[in-house]
């Protein structure tokens, strides 16, 4: 039966199914995207999530997450949407980890109120990370010569072309610090007592779904479909939520190309490709 059909039915006459709204939220969470490449940020997730939590008939909303990680300041939002959602349509969340969900992809998990893992799902890496390249070396040996002018003594600070020093990397470790201690503190309240005691919880490490479930960091090892059918019930049906739709039934763009903007964003368009490799590289995808 169409779903406009069923909403214009009296309840008692309508199907005795339950229907989930499902989102995906899979890939590097980033700002920027491109048209073969699209990243998790809250401009690019806002609408479909307003979109799933919009279904008046659905108890829950399901989310399947597949993120190493990246921005903290853009999972933090997600995070923060999700429950500010949830609370405001009075509906329960359900985390589905696909292949990971580590980093600021845990952060998003933890928006769940119950994350479900494979157990080969890799989970955690509570942690922070910032990496860059040396090139001083490099351009001695090509013959360039580095000119940098900055009204400020600390306006080229962490300048890949200058040789790193003391008070850059004290700055840099401190910055980290208060990110993973906000980290921390929003897992935290959302896991609870859940959390084990292990040491090692808010290092960095990160484990499988079966271990993750002993640490607490996961409450239940299986596969969508079979979850929520065990919670609503065998007749219970999963809808995909897709991205709004514009005029004529076309999906709206989450990211304006041009033409004359293709060629200049080729280079950063590599560096993100390789960012994101290394990112997913990190637990074996």
């Amino acid at each position: 039966m169409p779903r406009f059909i069923r909403k214009l039915l009296p309840r008692r006459w309508r199907p005795d199914y339950q229907e989930i709204p499902v989102v995906r939220l899979h890939g590097v969470i980033m700002t920027g995207g491109g048209p073969f490449r699209q990243n998790l940020s809250l401009s690019t997730t806002a609408a479909v999530l307003e979109k799933a939590f919009a279904e008046k008939d659905a108890p829950a909303v399901a989310i399947s997450i597949n993120s190493p990680g990246g921005s903290p300041v853009q999972s933090r939002l997600i995070f923060r949407r999700i429950r500010d959602l949830a609370e405001e349509k009075n509906k329960k969340v359900y985390m589905f980890v696909e292949d990971v969900a580590a980093s600021g992809g845990y952060m998003i998990a933890v928006a769940g109120d119950e994350i479900i893992a494979d157990p080969s799902s890799i989970v955690g890496s509570i942690g922070v990370v910032s990496a860059s390249f040396g090139f001083t070396d490099l351009i001695k040996k090509i013959g360039v010569e580095r000119r940098v002018h900055t009204a400020g003594k600390n306006k080229a600070t962490l300048d890949p072309f200058r040789p790193e020093n003391k008070e850059d990397v004290e700055h840099l470790k401190a910055l980290q610090l208060e990110i993973h201690e906000t980290f921390i503190n929003l897992v935290k309240e959302r896991r609870g007592e859940k959390l084990s005691d292990n040491p090692d919880l808010f290092t960095g490490l990160f484990w499988t779904g079966t271990r993750g479930l002993e640490l607490g960091l996961v409450d239940g090892i299986g596969d969508m479909r079979s979850y929520l059918q065990s919670q609503y019930g065998p007749k219970t049906r999963l809808r995909l939520i897709s991205a709004p739709r514009g005029l004529f039934g076309r999906k709206v763009p989450s990211v304006d190309v041009h033409m004359d903007q293709l060629g200049s964003g080729l280079a950063n368009g590599l560096i993100e490709a390789a960012e994101e490799r290394a990112l997913w590289s990190r637990f074996g995808l």
